[in-house]
């Protein structure tokens, strides 16, 4: 998984996330409260688009629904592939996120994605590593 499609990814988790904690669902839960404005973030950079507002739409309105995750996740990596500096803004929320979860609070967990497996941890490898 390229790095803009894994924070897209991230993203649309914390979108998802955000929304549960905007309904209610999972208030005062989090030690991460970005989620709202990483929302608001995403809304106005899309502003004018219909199809990636009906996608952000899609998973504030239905949070568990994957396929339309998996739509948001196209139009982000879409928005920040044109977008530098949303780019650049939306890896900070997902950086802010990560660091929340070293604060001792609730934590913003492992994520399957796909078949791909994502870790809000540092990765440290050291010796030979060999890649086949």
């Amino acid at each position: 998984m390229d790095p803009i499609t894994a924070v897209a990814a991230a993203s649309v988790a914390l979108v998802a996330k955000g929304a549960l904690e905007s309904a209610g669902q999972e208030a005062g839960r989090s030690g991460w409260n970005g989620g709202a404005r990483l929302i608001e973030r995403i809304r106005s950079r899309f502003r004018g688009d219909s199809e990636a507002e009906g996608a952000l739409d899609r998973v504030t309105n239905a949070p568990g629904d994957e396929d339309a995750q998996q739509g948001l996740e196209r139009m982000l990596t879409a928005h920040m592939l044109r977008d530098q500096p949303f780019e650049i803004d939306i890896r900070r929320f997902v950086d802010d996120a990560v660091a929340a979860q070293g604060r001792g609070a609730a934590q913003v967990n492992a994520a399957v994605i796909k078949n791909a497996q994502v870790f809000n941890e540092k990765v440290e490898v050291r010796g030979d590593w060999n890649v086949s």
